[in-house]
């Protein structure tokens, strides 16, 4: 059985950062390995941008909730979760068994809903594979969309969905766990 210690039970959302770099490589290996998860027909809308560079830092700062600002500017990596409005381009290479591209070309609002929601699954499995290799993931909502979409996606193609600071946490500074629902609480069995 796989040990789920690391990605889910023991895994923290962390806010505080050790200054040690994030290599490219490894930023490749993990959408490599997040890419291999689910979607419906194969669409995998999620698109990334991984910010590094100081220069990239100071384009995304002004479009943080004022509470964000600090842990992402000092995180080794920051990566912009966003979702391909057109993923259906890409369909007649990624599911070429039928005709699926037409289906969505067809029905904006089918293609919005099946982008957002597949693009959030796999922005899910970039955390998963992010912390299967061994790196400490804050992910969080606190910014302006309009924003970071004008700023990094001013085609409007692509729309931003979340941010995920990556790195290697501070362990020695992270809040206590708070609670999750219970299995009663949150699911029913028919």
């Amino acid at each position: 059985m796989t040990d789920t210690k690391e990605i889910f039970e023991e895994a923290r959302t962390n806010t505080v950062w050790l200054a040690r770099p994030v290599l490219d490589e490894l930023l490749q290996r993990v959408y490599e390995v997040a890419k291999m998860g689910p979607t419906s027909a194969n669409c995998c809308p999620m698109r990334v941008i991984f910010v590094k560079s100081p220069e990239g830092k100071e384009r995304l700062k002004p479009c943080l909730y004022e509470g964000n600002v600090e842990k992402t500017m000092k995180a080794p990596a920051t990566a912009i979760v966003a979702y391909d409005t057109l993923f259906y381009d890409f369909l007649p290479k990624l599911f070429p068994a039928r005709d699926m591209r037409t289906s969505f070309a067809n029905n904006a609002e089918l293609a919005q809903s099946t982008a957002f929601r597949n693009g959030s699954l796999q922005g899910a499995y970039l955390i998963i594979a992010a912390r299967a290799l061994g790196l400490d993931c804050g992910p969080m909502s606190g910014f302006d969309n309009a924003k970071v979409d004008a700023e990094f996606f001013p085609d409007g193609r692509w729309k931003s969905n979340f941010l995920c600071n990556l790195g290697y946490g501070d362990h020695t500074r992270l809040y206590p766990r708070n609670p999750r629902p219970s299995f009663e609480e949150a699911c029913r069995i028919l």
